[in-house]
Parts: C-alpha cells; structure tokens; sequence
C-alpha cells in the first residue's frame, strides 16, 4: 500500500509540473528584442554640399568635447561621398568611420543597433558581410528617405554616437 501512494504522489507531482510547464509562455527565437522599426527607403543619393555640411557640424561637436575624430559621409551603397580626419584622430579611425557610415548605410539602422546586439549574446550579427559591430554610425534621413549614412571613429562608443549625432541634427 505504501508503494501505490509513493507513486500516485510522483504521478501527481508530474501532472501538476507538467501542467505548469505547459500554462508558462516559453520564450521564441527573437522574442527576447521587439523587432526594429521599419526602415527607410532609399533615397536620392546625399549631394556633396550636404554631406559636407554634416561632416562640419559633426566636427564642431567632436572639437566642443575635446574629441579628435575622422567623419565619413556616404551614400545609400556606403560609398564614400565626403571625409575628414582632425588633427589628433588615431589612423586607425580612417577606416573605422568609413566603416561604421557604410554598415549604418546598406543596413539602414545606427551601427549601435549591431553592438547593442551583440553584447546581448546575438553573435549570429557578426555573420553580417560588412558590418560594423561599434557605435559611431548613423543613417542620413531626409523628407522620410534615406539619402547616406555618417560615420565616426576617435572616440568611446558614446562619444562617437554623440558626435555622429550632431552631424545627422545637421541634415534637417
């Protein structure tokens, strides 16, 4: 008699885990991030004089917070449309804002999105052709369409951000 209560407690334990298991939500793949808003859709490419105007709003700022960068502007493909490097940026910035404006470009969403993504454990980012896992990249929108991206790389990722920041301001 024991053994029969024995096991119509395991039995009953079962049903009510079991029950339990099946009433909780479990999570999906992708459920862990709301999906990004959609993006823009492509525009007329960005024309030299606003590109330039964007890079030299952006390097006011980065000269206000005392922060040496290189700026690059492109077009929607992420070809390169206008650049700068301040005196004092490190070289290794040249190639880091161009590529951070070329991900934010072909991509159409700020290039912290990808590194936000990535210090949330989705490493399946990485697998991206071109990406730029750093902050610092940014689209151009202007009258709702994506016309370029910027790019900035000199530095921590806020002060990218910041900088990339007053640049795109530049372009309303």
């Amino acid at each position: 008699m024991k053994v029969n209560t024995a096991v119509a407690a395991i039995l009953l334990t079962t049903a009510v885990v079991t029950g339990v298991a099946a009433q909780t939500p479990q999570p999906t793949m992708g459920s862990q991030q709301p999906a990004p808003p959609p993006a823009a859709p492509f525009g007329t490419p960005i024309a030299a004089e606003l590109a330039q105007r964007i890079a030299d709003a952006a390097t006011a700022k980065a000269r206000e917070i005392g922060v040496p960068s290189a700026v690059a502007v492109v077009e929607p493909t992420g070809d390169l449309v206008y650049f700068v490097k301040m005196n004092g940026a490190p070289y290794s910035a040249i190639q880091l804002a161009q590529q951070k404006a070329a991900a934010a470009a072909r991509y159409r969403r700020p290039t912290k999105a990808f590194y936000d993504g990535i210090e949330a454990g989705h490493l399946f980012f990485l697998t991206f052709p071109g990406i730029a896992g750093a902050p610092g990249g940014a689209p151009i929108v202007v009258d709702g369409k994506l016309v370029g991206a910027i790019g900035v790389s000199g530095g921590n990722g806020e002060q990218d951000v910041e900088i990339s920041g007053a640049g795109v301001s530049a372009s309303r």
